[in-house]
């Protein structure tokens, strides 16, 4: 049995561990290409920097510094969703991706919330999303969520062996 967050719809949120690092690999091989569209380390996964990535996010997750999910439908994984967050500043900044067959449905955004709703229980004051200007979609997911658009920053988002421009969404927390 695992711990689970149901977020509605047959959708939850798990704690990621190493027991699910095999199945959360073959799902962004499953989606690779259209990841590398947005995220850096799509550029430079292996099944070895996959564990060695969910290891250092759950060695964050017992320091309290992070909150590292797998997203799934069912029993299966569909995505991941990840509250960094600094203690010291309290703030939390949230990734995520999902499976491109479950996008549309308000899983993210119902994530986001969850993830919300445990940073503010952990004293967070500021939420962050940093997405690259084109990303239509993760920016919707911002605007849904009531977070705004604070910043544009040049090329500030390394994506392989080129830099875009990304959007700095900031939700404040009274």
């Amino acid at each position: 049995m695992r711990f689970s967050y149901d977020l509605g719809g047959g959708y939850s949120l798990s704690l990621r561990t190493l027991e699910t690092a095999g199945e959360q690999h073959a799902l962004i091989l499953k989606n690779l290409e259209r990841l590398k569209q947005w995220e850096h380390w799509a550029h430079e996964k292996g099944e070895e920097e996959d564990a060695a990535f969910i290891r250092q996010s759950l060695d964050s997750w017992l320091a309290g510094n992070s909150l590292p999910c797998n997203i799934y439908a069912g029993e299966a994984i569909v995505g991941s969703i990840e509250l960094r967050i600094n203690q010291y500043q309290q703030t939390g900044e949230i990734g995520y991706w999902i499976d491109a067959d479950h996008e549309g449905h308000g899983v993210v955004t119902r994530a986001c919330r969850a993830l919300i709703e445990h940073g503010v229980e952990k004293q967070v004051k500021r939420f962050e999303l940093h997405l690259a200007v084109e990303n239509t979609r993760s920016a919707a997911v911002a605007e849904r969520l009531g977070f705004t658009c604070e910043a544009k920053l040049a090329q500030a988002m390394r994506l392989g062996d080129k830099r875009l421009d990304s959007y700095v969404y900031a939700l404040i927390v009274d």
